[in-house]
C-alpha cells in the first residue's frame, strides 16, 4: 500500500526541524545552584579588581610624573628647552692691522679661499676647466687633468687662494668650483718688518713681535650672543642684536718708518755679503722718548711663510742674545768718570801701548809708540791703556755701583718680547780681583744686549736720563685719532746734561779724526765710537778668530737726539772692523734719516758742505 504525498511532505519536514534544531542549539546553562557556577563568580571579580589596581597605579603614577615634570623639574626643563632652542654665537672678529708711523700697512687680515673641484659636476671637459684654471693657479695643465680623471669629488686643488684670485675664477662661471673662505694674516712688506712684527700661527695666535707681545691690543673683543632656532635647525637672525657684526676701526701703530727700515737693511745686508758674516742688526731710536724708529737683523724670515724658516730666527736677536759690547762701551765709562770728577776732559794720560794688571797684560788693539793723549784721544784711538788708567782713579765699589745704575746684569724694559738681562758678575766676585774692573773699562767681561746699548747711548743723547725703548705707538682709528697709547716708565736721571755734551763733543772726535771717519757725512756733525771686540764664547774664554764689530753713531752732535747702533758678527777678513764694516751702515742710515727727520747742517761744520 503506498502512503500519500502528504504525509510524506510533513514528516521530511518534521526531520529537517530536528536538524536545525541539533545544529543551531546551546548547551544548557547549569542552574546557579551548582557547585561550577559558585567558583566562577569571585574568579571575575579578582580579575576586575587586577584591572581597575593597575589603571589606579598608572593613573597615580601619572600623577606624580606630571607633578615632577610641571612643579619640582619645571624650571630646569624650561631651561634646557631654551638651551635646545637657542645657540651662543660668538662671530669672527678680524685681528687689528698693524701699520707703521706713517700709516703703512705692515699687517692686515684678509680673506682667502680654499678651492675643491667636483669633476662630475663639470660642465665643460676636462681639458676645457685645466685650460682655463691652470695659468691663474700657477698649477700645470695636464697635471690638473690627471688630478681630475683620478677622483670624481672633492679634490683639493690649492690652500690660501686669495681674494682676487678667487673672483676671477668665479668669473668663468664653471660648475664644479668649490671655494671655502677663511681668514689669513697678511704681511704686505714680506720680510721687512717681521722681526718686529712677527707673525700668527695656523690658530691665530701671535708667536713673535708685536703678534706676540701685543696680543691683547690685537685681538678684538666680540661679544656672544644668543640667537634663537626655527624648527629646521637654521639660525633665525630676527632675534638678533642690533650691530653685534660690527666691530671697531682701530689698528696698532707701531714707532717704526718703514722708509728708514728699508735703508738699515738694504746696507746692512749689503756689508754681511761682503763680508761674509755671520749675522748683524741695526737699531735707530729717538732718544728724546725711547720710540725705535728702525729694527732690523740680518738674516730674517718672510712673515707670509714663516713655515719654511729656521725658528733661531723668529726671536729678534738684538733683544733676545746676549754680547759684550767691546769698545762702543768706552764713552760710557767716560761719562761716568766725569760724573764722579775723577778726570777732567783736558786731562792727558801716558799710553805706552800696554799696561800690567795684576798678573795680565792688556794691549791696545793697535800696537802703539809710547804717547801722551788727552780723553778725546783716548775715545779717537780706541786706547785701552788709557780707559784702565781712567778706571783706576775711581774706586771699584762707586765703579759697581755705577755700572748696576746704568742697569748692567737687569733686563731692558721694552715692549718687544723674548728680552734677557744681561750679565754682570757679582759684587765679591767682581771686587775681590783686580782685572774685573779694568776689562770691564773697554767693554768685556760682562754682556748686555744691542738694544740696551743703544738705551745707554740715548742717555748720552738727551742729556742724561734713560728711557724706555720701545714699539708700540697706540691704538688709532681711520681717522688718526689715538685711542689708547701705552704708559711708559719715568725717564731715570743718571748724568747731567754738561757731563754728556762734554762726551759727545768727544765722541764727535771720533768721526772728524778717529776710527771713525767712514760715518762722516759732509756738512753735518756725527757723534759715534767704533767697536771690535773679542767674541766670547758660551763655555767661557772667547772663540779664537771670531770677533764681533760695531759702530755707535749719535746725530746731530749739536743738539743729540738720534741713536743709530749697527753690529755685525763674524765678519771675514783681515780688514774686518767697526770703522771699516760698520760706520758705513750708520752712515747710510744717517744720510736716509737726515732729511726724513728734517735735520738742518751743522754750523760748525757748514765749510766741508
Amino acid at each position: 500500500m503506498q502512503k500519500s504525498p502528504s504525509r510524506t511532505k510533513f514528516r521530511n519536514l518534521q526531520n529537517l526541524e530536528f536538524i536545525r534544531q541539533r545544529k543551531f542549539s546551546k548547551p544548557a546553562v547549569p542552574g546557579n545552584g551548582s557547585p561550577k557556577a559558585q567558583a566562577q563568580v569571585p574568579n571575575i571579580k579578582t580579575r576586575l579588581l587586577i584591572v581597575w589596581a593597575i589603571l589606579f597605579g598608572a593613573g597615580v603614577g601619572l600623577a606624580v610624573n606630571l607633578y615632577r615634570l610641571q612643579i619640582i623639574d619645571g624650571a630646569k626643563l624650561t631651561q634646557r628647552a631654551k638651551n635646545q632652542q637657542m645657540v651662543n654665537l660668538r662671530p669672527f672678529m678680524p685681528r687689528r692691522p698693524v701699520v707703521d708711523r706713517n700709516n703703512s700697512l705692515l699687517a692686515i687680515d684678509r680673506p682667502v679661499y680654499t678651492l675643491y673641484v667636483h669633476p662630475k659636476l663639470f660642465n665643460k671637459s676636462n681639458q676645457e676647466v685645466a685650460q682655463k684654471i691652470g695659468p691663474i693657479l700657477n698649477q700645470d695643465v695636464n697635471k690638473l687633468i690627471k688630478k681630475f680623471e683620478s677622483k670624481r669629488s672633492g679634490i683639493l686643488l690649492a690652500n690660501g687662494v686669495a681674494e682676487n684670485i678667487a673672483d676671477r675664477l668665479i668669473s668663468f662661471r664653471l660648475n664644479g668650483l668649490e671655494f671655502i673662505q677663511k681668514y689669513s694674516r697678511f704681511y704686505p712688506q714680506d720680510d721687512l718688518v717681521a722681526d718686529v712684527v712677527g707673525y700668527v700661527n695656523l690658530d691665530r695666535r701671535g708667536q713673535a713681535g708685536v703678534e706676540y707681545s701685543q696680543e691683547k691690543l690685537l685681538e678684538r673683543s666680540g661679544q656672544t650672543v644668543r640667537l634663537s632656532r626655527a624648527g629646521n635647525g637654521a639660525l633665525m637672525p630676527d632675534h638678533a642684536p642690533e650691530g653685534f657684526l660690527h666691530f671697531d676701526d682701530l689698528k696698532l701703530q707701531i714707532t717704526i718708518d718703514s722708509r728708514l727700515q728699508r735703508a738699515a737693511r738694504t746696507a746692512l745686508k749689503e756689508q754681511i755679503d761682503k763680508f761674509q758674516a755671520k749675522r748683524g742688526a741695526v737699531i735707530v731710536m729717538d732718544a728724546t722718548d725711547g720710540s725705535l724708529l728702525a729694527l732690523v737683523s740680518q738674516p730674517t724670515y718672510n712673515a707670509n711663510e714663516y713655515s719654511k724658516s729656521d725658528i733661531s730666527l723668529f726671536k729678534n736677536w738684538t733683544v733676545a742674545d746676549l754680547y759684550e759690547p767691546g769698545s762702543t762701551f768706552k764713552p760710557l765709562i767716560v761719562a761716568i768718570a766725569l760724573e764722579n770728577g775723577v778726570i777732567k776732559p783736558d786731562d792727558v794720560f801716558s799710553d805706552p801701548g800696554t799696561i800690567k794688571v795684576a798678573d795680565r797684560t792688556i794691549k791696545n788693539a793697535e800696537i802703539n809708540a809710547p804717547r801722551q793723549i788727552n780723553i778725546a784721544q783716548i775715545l779717537q784711538y780706541s786706547s785701552n791703556v788709557g780707559m784702565v788708567k781712567i778706571i783706576q782713579r775711581m774706586k771699584p765699589t762707586l765703579y759697581y755701583n755705577w755700572l748696576e745704575k746704568l742697569g748692567i746684569g737687569q733686563k731692558v724694559d721694552t715692549d718687544l718680547p723674548f728680552e734677557v738681562g744681561g750679565r754682570l758678575k757679582s759684587q765679591e766676585e767682581f771686587l775681590s780681583s783686580r782685572i774685573e774692573p779694568a776689562t770691564t773699562s773697554f767693554g768685556q767681561g760682562f754682556s748686555l744686549t744691542p738694544l740696551q746699548l743703544v738705551q745707554m747711548h740715548g742717555a748720552l743723547a738727551n742729556g742724561g736720563k734713560l728711557v724706555t725703548p720701545h714699539i708700540v705707538q697706540g691704538l688709532i682709528d681711520s681717522q688718526g685719532k689715538i685711542h689708547y697709547s701705552p704708559t711708559l716708565a719715568t725717564p731715570r736721571q743718571i748724568f747731567s746734561s754738561k757731563t754728556t755734551q762734554k762726551v759727545v763733543d768727544m765722541m764727535e772726535t771720533v768721526v772728524s779724526k778717529g776710527s771713525g771717519k767712514a760715518s762722516k757725512i759732509a756738512g753735518y756733525g756725527i757723534a759715534g765710537k767704533t767697536g771690535t771686540a773679542q767674541k766670547a764664547s758660551p763655555r767661557g774664554g772667547y772663540i779664537p778668530g771670531a770677533r764681533i764689530t760695531s759702530f755707535v753713531g749719535i746725530v746731530p752732535a749739536e743738539a743729540p737726539r738720534y741713536v743709530v747702533l749697527a753690529i755685525v758678527d763674524e765678519p771675514k777678513g783681515a780688514n774686518a772692523y767697526g770703522g771699516t764694516v760698520t760706520a758705513p751702515i750708520v752712515k747710510s742710515v744717517m744720510e736716509v734719516l737726515i732729511p726724513m727727520a728734517k735735520i738742518p747742517p751743522s754750523k760748525k761744520v757748514t765749510g766741508d758742505r
